[in-house]
């Protein structure tokens, strides 16, 4: 989902139109409007008072959820899926996981010196 999608969600759910929601943040209805379909990034200013109206962080606006940004950086699917089901486990088992990967980078990072 992108920032003018979250935008347009968040907005529906508050149940404002784009005139209210300008009005609210101080811009034009045209400007609103651009930051929603045209996908026009709004200053960090606009941000605030955006995340400020629906109570949400400028990091969510932007990014989206926790999810939304693993789905958009991971390409391995089946390594996402293996992260999700990390994420379900017990603090234990997850610490463990966590120290095996350290492990396994760290590694990778001396083999990568001593060449």
């Amino acid at each position: 989902m992108t920032l003018g999608q979250r935008i347009q969600e968040l907005r529906k759910k508050a149940k404002l139109s784009q005139g209210d929601l300008a009005s609210k943040i101080d811009i034009s209805y045209p400007q609103m409007s651009r930051y929603e379909i045209k996908e026009v990034q709004p200053p960090a200013d606009v941000l605030k008072r955006l995340a400020d109206v629906f109570g949400v962080s400028i990091d969510y606006l932007v990014n989206g959820s926790l999810n939304d940004k693993a789905e958009n950086t991971i390409d391995d699917n089946e390594l996402l899926q293996q992260f999700k089901e990390v994420e379900l486990m017990n603090e234990d088992d997850r610490s463990t996981i966590k120290k095996l990967i350290d492990a396994f980078i760290t590694k990778k990072k001396v083999q990568k010196l001593a060449q």
